[in-house]
């Protein structure tokens, strides 16, 4: 079977998010199971741009770059990237196209070439961008005054209609979690199932020595580690976090906050953008993972890293992070606005190691079942085949 991916951000050619993180691991299971797989993404850097083999995939780079302002037009037809995906398409013309993020560069029209050329057309929802321009606190429908409020001269009004318009060229929409699908049917979205993100557990497990090595290139050693990972923005909750662990050091000094995004937060220890084996080094040298997300965060891939890393997990009540983590059996989900109750319970994995790693593992076991790469990839398969 011919398949073609869609996303905007495929790593490493350009890597900002959980959504390219997700394709390309799906991508790279499908290739294993004896598809050939191609990946059309974009490059923000025109000397990037091009054509490349990668461990079996053929990737093509598209070059596109505007200032945002200009995202909620250019996210419905992009110029610079229709017609080169055209001819792609033309070229491969796969049995499968599946669409990931596609509302930044390659644009929504995508769908409809796509559709156009005969192939069977997926999409998978990340995000609420189907009806939004960023993120959304619970499933309500969100009103055009509303947004019109909110993003001022970044706003379209005919946006969200051509979206529903090309979707239309879609044969099955896919949420990654039942709360984005709420949110997605609340506004209008409809033809939608739920397939959650997986991940390969076998590629988590590491050596201690590597741990203690990590640690020490960090000065992490003798530390009491609470990783927060994702981007650092009010929404994500990296304010919650510096106020919870004002909290925790009053009880375990010696605790820290270690950041894995691109921006600094401060009265933190800021490793930057890690990925790839010092993404998962870095998990597993941390006691307790926190994601206090104050938005309807879909599926944070962070979460399933944590589980596959072996770490208990103090999460969001929103979004889709409690259909990952059980309460009080692989973690804790928390209203993250209560930053005395997220303290409590950092406070209390970090004091009772026998907790800790009970819940670690069970977490393990629970993603290993119920969020691994192999049922969602075969499941995927399904769907690709059920569709005249």
């Amino acid at each position: 079977m011919k398949i073609l991916f869609l996303e905007d951000n495929f790593p490493p050619y350009n890597n900002v998010g959980g959504a390219g993180t997700v394709a390309s691991s799906l991508a790279y299971e499908l290739k294993k199971k004896g598809n050939d797989v191609f990946v059309i993404t974009s490059v923000q850097d025109k000397s990037n741009e091009g054509s490349v083999e990668d461990n079996g995939l053929k990737v093509f780079k598209i070059y596109s770059k505007y200032h945002i302002r200009w995202q909620a037009y250019l996210s419905l037809y992009n110029p610079r990237t229709v017609e080169k995906i055209k001819k792609i398409i033309e070229q491969i013309s796969p049995d499968v196209v599946h669409a990931h993020n596609i509302h930044y560069y390659l644009s929504y029209h995508a769908l409809k070439l796509a559709k156009q050329s005969g192939a069977k057309v997926f999409l998978t929802a990340h995000d609420a961008m189907l009806f939004h321009y960023g993120k959304v606190d619970n499933a309500n429908k969100i009103s055009p005054w509303a947004q019109l409020k909110k993003y001022k001269l970044r706003y379209n009004p005919f946006r969200n209609l051509v979206i529903k318009s090309c979707l239309k060229y879609v044969d099955q929409i896919f949420a990654v979690s039942f709360a984005l699908k709420d949110a997605l049917v609340q506004n209008g979205i409809k033809n939608i199932t739920v397939i959650h993100n997986g991940i390969d557990v076998n590629c988590w497990e590491l050596a201690p020595s590597v741990v203690e090595g990590f640690k020490e290139k960090y000065g992490l050693l003798g530390k009491e580690l609470v990783l927060f990972g994702g981007r650092i923005s009010l929404a994500k909750g990296s304010r919650q976090a510096l106020l919870a662990l004002e909290l925790v050091r009053q009880k375990i000094p010696e605790a820290e906050l270690m950041v894995l995004g691109r921006e600094q937060l401060p009265g933190a220890e800021n490793l930057g953008w890690l990925s790839g084996e010092e993404l998962k080094v870095a998990f597993s040298s941390s006691d307790v993972v926190i994601v206090p997300s104050l938005y309807l965060d879909p599926l944070p891939t962070v979460v399933l890293e944590a589980m596959a890393s072996k770490k208990p997990v103090v999460g969001t009540c929103s979004g889709g992070t409690p259909e990952m983590i059980v309460d009080g059996q692989t973690g804790y989900i928390v209203d993250p606005s209560d930053t005395s109750l997220l303290a409590k319970r950092i406070i209390e994995l970090l004091s009772d190691n026998s907790k800790a790693k009970s819940f670690g593992e069970a977490g393990f076991e629970r993603v290993r079942k119920e969020f691994n790469l192999e049922t969602q990839v075969n499941e995927l398969l399904n769907w690709y085949k059920s569709i005249n």
